[in-house]
């Protein structure tokens, strides 16, 4: 039964003396292959993603060591500062209290630096592009944290977005474990040409990313091979690197939803087998058939007023245009009665995510959905 080499990665030293670490369990298979990366918990409150690579190494320890190839690297808890994060009982996370920053907008991006990309790509296999072209990422990478390292000392972000992507920017496959701040669906944040991949996890739904909101992990990891792509098409010479980035969003925030985790774990599964990392018969049949939609199939409702929600719509729940969303209890201080604000959807569709808060301010989000196409 093959064991992972488990690897302790300081991080950064508290104030009290303590040091922050992460943990890395490294599965190493009997023949050659490509790597997959996948953490958990990069924001504090996001915590199922966890079980699922706990459940992960259950898997892979009780395989036959020739059921494995190439490389899986699973990192749980991987933003310790955001899961030790609280606010009385709840924990938050999402952003550095020392900074202000988004956790998850804060990595470093090769398609931003003055680096550039190959331009002679007819004499190269699709494996050697691959190989040339991640040589130079990581050997731009090291010339980043060269330049970091004379520096007299670093700031949080850098000093932790450094250590965090060292570990995976010379994977094939990068899956990154998000669960909702709110409430919602087990579904999938995907990129260009990626849809077959994406199909494999086989969870509610995915979104396909083609617009970026900032230098989010999965975003900095693919967006070099994306233009990679791009330039090779404007050449004549249409490539498809075998490189993939998937964020996994597993249900509800704050919570282990059973559903969610089994779901998305499943999916997992069947990603490394289809990629041919691990060898089980269970999933070799499995031909999912997850839909997938445009980012602007997303649609957010925000309150109307300030108020207490009432009688709001579930995720999971298909609407009409006219259907009750939820109902909005406002009161106010112009000396009139409490009155009722219905909401009713503008869209035909389903929704995916509900604030966990009852209570809003006008203008705060409330719910989203994704709309029919």
């Amino acid at each position: 039964m093959p064991q992972p080499h488990i690897q302790t990665q300081p991080l950064l030293q508290m104030a009290s003396g303590d040091l922050l670490a992460l943990q890395i369990y490294q599965f190493k298979g009997k023949t050659a292959g490509r790597k997959a990366y996948i953490q958990a918990n990069l924001h504090g409150a996001e915590i199922a993603g966890n079980v699922v690579i706990y459940d992960l190494i259950q898997w892979l320890t009780a395989k036959d060591a020739s059921d494995l190839a190439g490389e899986i690297w699973l990192v749980p808890l991987c933003n310790p500062m955001g899961v030790n994060q609280r606010s009385h009982h709840f924990p938050t996370g999402r952003y550095s209290t020392y900074e202000g920053q988004d956790w998850n907008r804060i990595f470093w991006d090769y398609a931003k630096t003055d680096a550039t990309l190959p331009t002679d790509l007819s004499n190269l296999t699709a494996d050697g592009l691959v190989e040339t072209f991640r040589q130079q990422i990581l050997a731009s990478f090291a010339a980043e944290q060269a330049e970091l390292t004379q520096i007299q000392g670093l700031p949080l972000h850098k000093l932790y977005r450094t250590t965090l992507q060292s570990l995976a920017l010379d994977a094939d496959y990068l899956i990154d474990l998000h669960s909702s701040s709110n409430r919602g669906l087990a579904y999938l944040y995907y990129f260009d040409r990626r849809e077959d991949g994406a199909r494999l996890f086989d969870l509610d739904f995915g979104i396909l990313l083609d617009k970026y909101d900032g230098d989010a992990f999965d975003e900095a990891f693919i967006k070099p091979w994306l233009a990679l792509e791009a330039l090779a098409a404007a050449k004549g010479q249409p490539q498809r690197c075998e490189v993939e980035a998937y964020t996994l969003e597993i249900g509800t925030g704050m919570k282990v939803d059973p559903v969610a985790v089994e779901k998305s774990l499943q999916g997992v599964k069947n990603y490394l087998v289809q990629k041919g990392l691990v060898k089980d018969a269970a999933f070799m049949l499995h031909q999912p058939k997850m839909p997938l939609y445009s980012r602007h199939c997303s649609q957010r409702y925000y309150a109307t007023a300030g108020g207490v929600i009432q009688h709001h719509i579930e995720p999971g729940a298909r609407v009409q245009p006219g259907d009750p969303l939820y109902e909005l209890l406002s009161f106010n201080k112009t000396g009139d009665l409490p009155r009722i604000v219905e909401v009713r959807s503008q869209h035909s569709g389903f929704i995916y995510d509900v604030s966990t808060s009852e209570v809003m301010n006008q203008g705060e989000y409330v719910l989203a959905l994704i709309a029919d196409e």
